[in-house]
């Protein structure tokens, strides 16, 4: 491979590597700002006014995505330990 090929290849690359980089920060983006922040400020507004709130108000986010934040029930975790040998 002449060294003219392989400059046309490492700026193939480049321009590969750079494309597949602003689409993953375009949908991190997207992601981002499809929905609000909670609590929202009104929440918090009312709140310093001294009223209590038991749900917030929905965030736009994705449902399962909340599932896997939450993980599982308390003490559903496995270990590695095991029983000893006698």
């Amino acid at each position: 491979m002449s060294e003219a090929e392989q400059k046309a290849a490492r700026e193939a690359a480049l321009k590969d590597t750079q494309e597949y980089a602003d689409r993953v920060r375009k949908a991190g983006f997207d992601r981002l700002s499809k929905g609000k922040p909670t609590p929202t400020q009104a929440e918090n507004d009312r709140f310093a006014l001294g009223e209590y709130i038991l749900h917030h108000e929905e965030d736009g986010s994705d449902p399962e995505e909340q599932k896997a934040l939450q993980g599982g029930k308390p003490g559903s975790y496995q270990t590695r330990q095991s029983t000893p040998s006698r």
